[in-house]
């Protein structure tokens, strides 16, 4: 990506879009350390990018956090969002919340600190 996108003209839900995309995919890249077998990517992908797993890994890096991501964060937990199929409510807008934050990180092209945060994610949560 070239160029950043001015992220304040956009819904926090369209960042967590995003953001959503972009870890699945850094999740699924990053698996093919541990195993190349398809069976047990998908579990494990499917695990690490559920909204329980966002938002208790949240809680593990937000003393890592900036007080502007922390905002941005807070941003995406509080739009108002459908009612979540396999999360409570509060973990469904907790992991909005994660995916707002990455997906802001992408669009304005900070990929170094985007990376950081994916990392802290999968070492405190002790995946790699």
């Amino acid at each position: 990506m070239e160029k950043s996108i001015d992220t304040r003209e956009l819904s926090p839900l369209v960042t967590a879009y995003i953001g959503d995309a972009y870890f699945h995919l850094y999740v699924r890249t990053r698996l093919l350390q541990i195993t190349k077998k398809i069976d047990k990517l998908h579990d494990l992908s499917a695990k690490i990018v559920s909204a329980t797993f966002q938002a208790d890994a949240y809680k593990k890096i937000e003393k890592y956090l900036t007080e502007d991501e922390k905002d941005i964060f807070r941003r995406g937990r509080n739009a108002k969002s459908h009612a979540p199929r396999v999360a409570t409510v509060q973990e469904y807008h907790a992991s909005t919340g994660f995916e707002a934050l990455l997906g802001e990180l992408y669009l304005k092209n900070n990929l170094a600190r985007l990376d950081e945060i994916c990392e802290l994610v999968l070492t405190e949560e002790k995946i790699l």
